[in-house]
């Protein structure tokens, strides 16, 4: 979901970092009423940078990720994994790869708008406790599916006011190579909350993880 420095140009990149700066203040006042978010944040960008360099490979004209997405946002929250997704992007820039820093706005978007979209069309329903939805595979696949569509778009979006010209098939190499993804990860995901959810009335787990408000399907 890289987008290359030298793709989009110098004042779309400040539009983007405008809208960045823009959806993450939005939310940085329920961050901070909330001091055990900001390090959930914390988590959630350590693990982001974890997966996401453990497995990334170059497709087309950007990179497939395992991002482990739908697992971090349901372990940790909505918030939580918004800002731990542009923190995470910050530290990879730093740590492993400056070039990627003048677009660290438009990358960020391209994990952000996604996670709001899932969050606001079917992920926030499996939090309300008063809700009898139970979480599954199935469901986990739905919030996967809508999750890397929109990643998928995102990219396209940026490739299509960039300034290098890109052939569609080559987006639509990359877009098709995260079937892999969506296949493989909503089982990781539900192993990793039924693990969470076994002990979840240890203190740790109750402090910084949010699985008690979830209810999985037997």
């Amino acid at each position: 979901m890289h987008i290359e420095p030298g793709f989009v140009s110098a004042a779309k990149v400040m539009g983007a970092n405008a809208a960045a700066a823009g959806l993450l203040g939005l939310y940085l006042k329920n961050l901070v009423r909330q001091p055990m978010d900001i390090v959930k944040a914390l988590i959630a960008a350590a693990f982001f940078s974890v997966f996401m360099q453990g497995f990334h490979v170059s497709v087309g004209p950007s990179e497939l990720h395992f991002i482990g997405a739908m697992s971090i946002y349901l372990a940790l929250g909505f918030v939580p994994t918004m800002f731990g997704f542009a923190l995470g992007l910050l530290l990879q820039g730093i740590v492993f790869d400056p070039l990627d820093l003048p677009h660290l706005a438009v990358n960020s978007l391209s994990l952000i708008v996604p996670l709001i979209a899932v969050h606001h069309s079917a992920g926030k329903t499996l939090f309300d406790r008063s809700s009898k939805k139970r979480l599954s595979w199935k469901e986990i696949l739905k919030l996967d599916a809508i999750y890397y569509s929109g990643v998928t778009v995102m990219v396209g979006f940026w490739l299509l006011i960039g300034e290098v010209e890109t052939p569609f098939a080559s987006w639509a190499a990359f877009a098709g190579s995260y079937f892999a993804v969506v296949a493989v990860e909503p089982f990781i995901t539900l192993l990793t909350l039924r693990v969470l959810k076994k002990y979840e009335g240890a203190a740790v787990v109750k402090s910084l993880f949010i699985v008690g408000r979830l209810k999985l399907k037997a």
